[in-house]
């Protein structure tokens, strides 16, 4: 069966239904192509998780977790998803009890208890089954019953629930058809008063009239049957409120609304990933990425991840937390080009503690990363709570070549310089200063508006002649604009501006940059940001992972391993050269220079790098016998291959990779035999590995066929 993703285009397919739908039809439709799209996958699922999805949480599962739990295909992974979709809900994490998911399966049990009786349906799938089970006890419950002329009804009061995004006060009216049978569901509009009343003679289509005869058995209800929501005044005319009908909607989708999924996506995207102990725990965070340019030309990711909540560990009269960083870029094919792995000890004492626990957590990184298009991913994990969060962004990194450029916009509440003799990188760091700022960019209104951004490449005439304008909107109206002489800003290529939010009132805002020349716009950025009436707001604390000198071989090391991973041998030589020609002792640099050699195909400069950390005592990168040994081969020096990897075998003990290597050059000498040897033990440690028993099979018949 074709599955239909989105409602709407079924609703295109019929435009004269669509017309005449009303919102709880509209609801109703939704839920129903839903359902047609998980029918399949349900069906397949094992009992005691179909009973959860289909009937425990129907009412309060969004279609996005109902759309990933479907696409998990064993219990474990069902298990763990179960676990944190309760998580999620849980008022108390801190405590063992979820008072949720305790209130939520009481209401599933008193539903099934009361409401099933005058029904062949379980209680929980009867209207006020789920009614109840979505909004729990009415605060009062009134019954029509015993009068001749009136249907049976009761009428539930609800108050409190604007936190849900409900009325201040409302009603629900449930009736049945004659004596027998479930209680349905009252709606003003599609029902009318008539419905209420066992016998009505007059128009259904006349609500006024209905109305009133209810109004003789029985004035109270009667005061509901036209509008379910107190106070509301669109039932002046005596015609029924649409505003009942809305309610109703928004009581269903109250579970969806209060609820942010997103979880549910990063439990798929990581439940392969992360341990088992942290797959059920995703936190949400603020994040923030931005790409600026080094003097040297290379281009940095800053990224920034202020999560929701961080817990901590206590020893005695120490707090501490122990977090695991893990970034991997992709190219726009989504091959991975660089993998990254680092760690942030955090410890503080009481005092801190105190100060820390009114404050948001944020994180800050950099990384240098080669031109394309790019996507960066980065998971964080908690190893004190078992939390994890991520941050996903796919970003455009300028080339080379390119020279005019504008890189992001930075914005914050705060600067900090840093003195030139520092010459460490900082993350979102333009020259000396370095960005302050919410994640989420919220500022008060007394807050100053820092701005940071760089220009490269600006030719004489930009330089004396351009203008830098900005222009401050709200809802697309311009709020403010000014322009300066780009020459007046004395740290080009780095600019910095500050502008007051003094006289501007709490709402979004969007911030516009432009590079002017002769009044033409040349480029352009600009940024979102949010005014917030509050008037305290507590800054978060940074806890920021500082880099090296730009001159640090680590750069050019970093960034040859990325070309080498995206295929381009070249640039990749070139640079990682650069960084060997700054520290020759480093293995881990030695070796990926080796790799792009024997890649262009260079094998008779592999030699001078790898061979003085194969001959020192202690033991080489193990790949660098491999890389060595390959290199010996191709030249026609297979005997001196044979003792590097028999040198591997020493130090490194039994691999396959090695045993494979050491046969093939066995081959080139033709001795077979030993050979067969190095290729059976790899079997042996290593038995699925279908080529070399197909060449071992192949060396044996040609072994046999001499001998006879």
């Amino acid at each position: 069966m074709a599955r239909i993703r989105n409602y709407r285009k079924v609703l295109e397919m019929f435009p004269k239904l669509r017309k005449g739908l009303i919102p709880s039809t509209l609801v109703l439709l939704t839920l129903l192509i839903g359902n047609i799209e998980n029918t399949a996958q349900a069906t397949d699922l094992p009992e005691q998780y179909k009973k959860w999805l289909d009937e425990e949480v129907v009412y309060i599962i969004t279609p996005r977790e109902k759309d990933v739990f479907l696409e998990l295909t064993t219990d474990r992974e069902r298990n763990l998803f179960i676990e944190a979709f309760w998580k999620q809900r849980d008022p108390t994490p801190s405590t063992p009890v979820n008072e949720f998911r305790q209130e939520h399966y009481r209401r599933i049990s008193y539903a099934n208890q009361f409401f099933g009786r005058s029904t062949a349906k379980p209680g929980w799938r009867t209207d006020r089954g789920r009614m109840y089970i979505i909004l729990g006890e009415p605060r009062d419950k009134m019954t029509g019953s015993g009068k001749n002329e009136l249907n049976p009804t009761e009428t539930w009061f609800y108050q409190g629930m604007t936190q849900l995004g409900l009325p201040a006060g409302f009603h629900l009216i449930f009736y049945q058809r004659g004596t027998t049978g479930e209680f349905r569901l009252y709606s003003p509009l599609q029902d009318g008063p008539q419905m209420l009343l066992r016998t009505y003679q007059g128009d259904p289509r006349d609500y006024i009239a209905a109305n009133e005869a209810l109004r003789e058995v029985d004035s109270q209800l009667a005061e509901f049957t036209l509008s379910l929501v107190t106070g509301d005044q669109s039932t002046n005319l005596g015609r029924p409120s649409m505003a009942s009908d809305l309610l109703i909607d928004r009581v269903e989708t109250t579970p969806i609304r209060q609820i942010e999924d997103i979880y549910a996506q990063k439990f798929l995207d990581y439940k392969d990933i992360v341990d088992v102990e942290y797959s059920a725990n995703y936190i949400g965070s603020d994040t923030l990425i931005k790409v600026s340019k080094a003097t040297a030309g290379t281009y940095f990711i800053s990224y920034a991840l202020q999560p929701d909540r961080l817990s901590v560990g206590q020893y005695e009269d120490k707090y501490y937390a122990t977090l695991k960083l893990n970034g991997t870029v992709t190219n726009a094919e989504g091959k991975t080009i660089y993998q990254y792995e680092k760690s942030a000890q955090l410890e503080f004492d009481e005092a801190q503690m105190r100060d820390f626990s009114h404050r948001s957590f944020s994180l800050q990184d950099m990384i240098p990363v080669i031109p394309g298009n790019i996507r960066l991913s980065v998971l964080l994990q908690n190893e004190v709570s078992k939390e994890f969060t991520s941050l996903e962004s796919a970003l455009y990194i300028p080339d080379e070549e390119q020279e005019l450029q504008m890189t992001s916009l930075i914005i914050g509440y705060e600067t900090k310089s840093h003195p030139s003799a520092d010459s460490r990188l900082r993350p979102f760091q333009n020259g000396d200063t370095q960005m302050l700022f919410q994640a989420n960019r919220v500022f008060r209104q007394q807050d100053d508006l820092w701005l940071s951004f760089q220009i490269h490449g600006m030719d004489q005439a930009l330089q004396e002649r351009g203008r830098i304008r900005y222009r401050l909107e709200r809802d697309q109206e311009e709020i403010r604009a000014f322009e300066r002489d780009v020459e007046s800003y004395a740290r080009r290529p780095n600019f910095l501006e500050r502008i007051s939010l003094q006289d501007l009132p709490p709402a979004h805002y969007r911030i516009k940059v432009s590079l002017l020349l002769e009044g033409q716009e040349v480029l352009a950025d600009q940024e979102e940001f949010d005014i917030t009436h509050v008037q305290a707001l507590p800054r978060p604390w940074f806890y920021t992972k500082n880099l090296p000198a730009i001159q640090d071989p680590i750069y050019d090391y970093t960034l040859g391993t990325q070309f080498f991973n995206d295929g381009k041998y070249m640039k990749a030589r070139r640079l990682l050269d650069q960084a060997f020609r700054k520290n020759p002792r480093s293995m881990e640099i030695a070796l990926q220079l080796s790799r792009a050699l024997v890649a262009l195909e260079e094998y008779d400069s592999v030699e001078s790098i790898l061979l003085p950390f194969i001959d020192r005592p202690q033991p080489a990168e193990f790949d660098a016998y491999l890389v060595l040994s390959e290199a010996y081969r191709v030249l026609g020096r297979s005997n001196e291959a044979v003792e590097v990897l028999n040198k591997s075998l020493l130090q490194n003990g039994l691999h396959p990779l090695t045993l494979n290597a050491l046969g093939r050059c066995y081959l080139e000498l033709e001795d077979t035999a030993e050979a067969l040897k190095a290729l059976e033990k790899s079997i042996e440690i290593e038995p699925k590995q279908a080529e070399i028993k197909s060449l071992v099979d192949e060396l044996k018949k040609k072994k046999d066929g001499i001998g006879t």
